[in-house]
């Protein structure tokens, strides 16, 4: 069949590979200058920076197959062993975040009350909810106030940068949503997966990242498409009737754009691009509810500094910064610690993410003061003193979907627009899970929905 993709992330490049693959001829229509999306790495004077995501993690054996099949095995670079190490903020310190049982008990990051509500959790039964209920209620539900603003606030803010208070357990954080109904305790859910993954068949949980940085992924995939199958600054506008069963795609200017005729069209647009388009003969907008779903600002700040300038040992994956702690910061990947070629030598190379669901104002912030406000933090946490040696700064002011409470009704608009139009598929991280193996699995699961 003759295919377009509509968007030239991580997503639409997976899908528009694997279409390409299966004999399909393909067409990906991109809006902006370039491809990869939020994914973005540049090299500048030995500093290895990205501007979006810093690794992923390979966590089921689809994902490792795929870095395979593109030829990446040679370029893919695991963590350091360190990685396994977090850190979290607590009244101006960074405690280390208790990963066994005995470490709980031990630690001072935790009152005594929180850690007997985490020992009585294992003994909790399954439960099935019926309504929406956000990931904070829920995490209260089963640990308590201490856990939710110490722990599960900031990993929400690392992870969504978003707000644990609105995000919806069901659809945000599925696997705790299924894990209280099938297993009751958390606690006891999480130890049994890793006991499966563990044992003989299990699939070893890796971070990872590539020796060039994570834009050798959608280079890679960009690689495997036919000469001319990549349209960039095409901004498409509508999708309608072709000829036929055919779907009439039409992109750029109104007045001077061009249009193609397809079989079928495959979307990984972003939620605003899509309840922007107009679907159908009648040129409505049947997406436009998606319009209303929040994307909080986040700014990226890259931070280089010789080694001897930074007291803290910098010896795990990074740290998380709980909103209590009332700093400008939501946490900090020690970058250099986790993968080589990162910085130059005798330097380490820190990201710091601002902004956010609870702090929106702090990502737009003139470069200059956001730059300070940061080095203040470091300066707090990390003994980090003196002038950066390396500052580069990225702003996404649409960083993340947030899967907020309701976000169902967001989910059944997308599968109704697809029953009432054959032909048209949607997928991508407004729909699919947020992460980047997400959305490889997603351009993966478009492409098989195709043939």
């Amino acid at each position: 069949m003759n295919v377009a993709v509509l968007g030239g992330g991580v997503t639409g490049l997976t899908a528009a590979w694997k279409l390409t693959g299966a004999g399909h001829s393909v067409r990906l229509l991109e809006a902006g200058p370039r491809l990869g999306g939020a994914v973005r790495t540049d090299l500048v004077d030995g500093w290895l920076v990205e501007g979006g995501p810093n690794s992923f993690r390979e966590s089921r054996p689809a994902i490792g197959a795929v870095m395979e099949e593109l030829g990446l095995g040679g370029e893919r670079i695991e963590s350091s062993p360190a990685a396994g190490k977090r850190y979290i903020a607590w009244g101006g310190l960074l405690a280390p975040l208790p990963l066994s049982p005995r470490e709980l008990l031990s630690t001072s990051f935790l009152p005594r009350r929180a850690k007997w509500r985490i020992l009585r959790e294992i003994a909790r039964g399954p439960r099935a909810r019926t309504e929406d209920i956000s990931l904070g209620d829920l995490m209260r539900d089963h640990f308590g106030s201490d856990v939710v603003e110490r722990a599960v606030q900031p990993f929400v803010s690392g992870i969504y940068a978003g707000d644990p208070e609105r995000l919806s357990a069901r659809h945000a954080f599925p696997w705790a949503w299924e894990a209280e109904r099938t297993s009751g305790s958390l606690v006891r859910a999480a130890a049994a997966d890793a006991r499966r993954r563990r044992g003989p068949g299990g699939f070893r949980s890796a971070i990872v990242s590539f020796r060039r940085g994570l834009q050798a992924l959608p280079a890679a995939l960009a690689a495997k498409l036919a000469a001319g199958a990549v349209v960039l600054n095409a901004d498409v506008r509508s999708i309608g009737p072709g000829s036929g069963a055919r779907w009439r795609v039409c992109w750029g200017d109104p007045g001077g754009g061009r249009e193609g005729e397809f079989d079928c069209v495959v979307s990984a647009l972003p939620a605003l691009s899509l309840a922007r388009l107009e679907i159908g003969p009648g040129g409505s907008c049947p997406l436009s509810g998606l319009g209303a779903i929040e994307h909080p600002p986040v700014a990226s700040v890259f931070v280089g500094f010789r080694r001897d300038q930074v007291q803290h040992p910098l010896d795990g994956f990074g740290a998380l910064v709980p909103a209590a702690e009332k700093r400008s910061i939501l946490g900090i990947v020690f970058t250099s610690s986790l993968f080589p070629g990162r910085a130059p030598a005798d330097h380490v190379a820190l990201t710091v993410l601002a902004g956010g669901a609870l702090q929106p104002g702090i990502a737009g912030l003139p470069r200059d003061e956001l730059v300070e406000r940061v080095c203040s933090d470091l300066r707090f946490l990390l003994g980090a003193h003196g002038r950066p040696a390396f500052v580069r700064h990225t702003e996404w002011p649409r960083a993340i979907p947030q899967y907020n409470l309701g976000y169902g009704r967001h989910l059944e608009a997308m599968a109704e627009c697809e029953a009432r139009h054959p032909g048209l598929l949607i997928g991508g991280n407004v729909r699919d899970g947020i992460s980047l193996p997400d959305c490889i699995l997603s351009g993966v699961s478009l492409a098989k929905r195709v043939s």
